[in-house]
């Protein structure tokens, strides 16, 4: 049996990832109570039927502050069971999650009177702590919309294959800000910019005009030679400790050439070395 949890703070794309696994086949249940975990899993354990093999439960701030400082301790039980456990931890910037709010006119479940949204998102991301803690894979979703959200989800958990590491490697630009949810983040804004040549500056780091500029610059070499060095000792290692996900960010200024280069090479590379290799450009989804 496989059991994913799936929690976070509340707008960043929990109810999203529940419909999108269930649409998959996982048996879904959202907003359950973390203090009837280790219960809920001996029951569909015992009950030996196929829909339950591969079960996804949703957990939030509400199931309370003693069940949530008791994360780690329920889910180290389910795990003695022989039960594989997966934890995926969503969230957004804060001007993000509220802009998102006041879009859908929705309240955020632990506002009352008297408090505003930030402090309830405060209040929220505290609650989860020890669940952010835990998480095999947090999903900042700040500038992910639906589909791209879907598209993720299917890609790094649904298609992950058996026990294996998941591994991302994702472009962006630091002026559009660090991704929150990185294992590893690579500055090539050293390299040489071909947003200066006017004949490259509309193009990106997938176009061949650009690639070929590239290949032409003893530096980009250089730095893919490291960065790529630098992955292949250390993949493994994290495969030896059973991590079931790695996403390694490459940023430049704008996340339109220079890391869009970058990661496409690494991608290449690593794709003929692992099971399950994926790719993201963000900024130019």
């Amino acid at each position: 049996m496989k059991l994913i949890i799936i929690s976070g703070l509340s707008g960043s794309g929990k109810t999203v990832a529940l419909h999108t696994l269930e649409d998959e086949g996982f048996y879904c249940v959202d907003n359950f109570p973390l203090g009837l975990l280790n219960d809920f899993t001996d029951h569909i354990n015992n009950q030996q039927i196929q829909i339950y093999q591969e079960v996804a439960v949703g957990i939030d701030a509400r199931s309370g502050a003693n069940d949530l400082k008791r994360f780690n301790q329920i889910i180290k039980a389910i795990k003695n069971k022989k039960i594989e456990v997966e934890v995926i931890y969503f969230q957004a910037e804060i001007n993000e999650l509220i802009k998102r709010f006041s879009d859908t006119r929705r309240r955020h479940p632990l506002t009352r009177k008297g408090i505003p949204l930030a402090e309830a998102i405060d209040i929220e991301r505290n609650l989860l702590l020890p669940i952010s803690q835990d998480a095999d894979l947090c999903l900042d979703t700040t500038h992910t919309n639906v589909h791209q959200l879907r598209a993720i989800v299917k890609d790094r958990v649904v298609s992950r294959k058996n026990q294996e590491l998941s591994i991302l490697f994702q472009s962006f630009g630091f002026k559009h800000n660090t991704p929150t949810d990185s294992d590893f983040v690579f500055d090539v804004r050293c390299l040489p910019n071909p947003h200066w040549e006017p004949a490259l500056r509309q193009l990106t780091g997938q176009d061949p005009e650009v690639q070929e500029f590239f290949r032409s610059q003893d530096d980009v070499a250089d730095m893919f030679n490291h960065i790529r060095n630098f992955m292949e000792y250390w993949i493994p290692k994290f495969a030896e400790q059973s991590r079931y996900y790695l996403t390694v960010s490459i940023g430049c200024t704008g996340g339109q050439h220079r890391s869009v280069y970058i990661t496409e090479q690494l991608n290449h590379y690593f794709r003929d070395k692992f099971t399950n290799v994926s790719l993201r450009h963000r900024e130019m989804e």
